[in-house]
């Protein structure tokens, strides 16, 4: 399995991020076809109160690269990555992994 991770850093204005990412982004994301599972997390403090390096993630598993390619090739893939500017406002890292175990 593969998996495309997206980790974003902190944004400048949380309650503009949140809004625009639960009412447009996600709708975006969400028309992209081929992903056997998708899983979004908001990181929380650590226990001694740190920040912690991220802000969010979301995570999108797929069954080969292929598949994972001709998604993110795709128009809706596409435009999804494209929306990326309009909000994520702390930056926005991708990283491409194959799943162990």
């Amino acid at each position: 399995m593969i998996k495309l991770t997206v980790l974003y850093g902190h944004p400048t204005d949380i309650e503009t991020f949140e809004t625009y990412y639960v009412n447009t982004h996600l709708p975006k994301a969400s028309k992209m076809k081929g992903h056997l599972k998708i899983e979004l997390t908001k990181f929380m403090n650590s226990p001694d109160g740190s920040k912690p390096a991220y802000y969010r993630m979301a995570e999108f598993s797929f069954s080969n690269p292929e598949t994972m390619q001709a998604t993110m090739s795709s128009p809706e893939g596409q435009a999804t990555a494209k929306d990326l500017d309009n909000f994520a406002t702390g930056g926005a890292t991708l990283l491409i992994g194959i799943v162990e175990g």
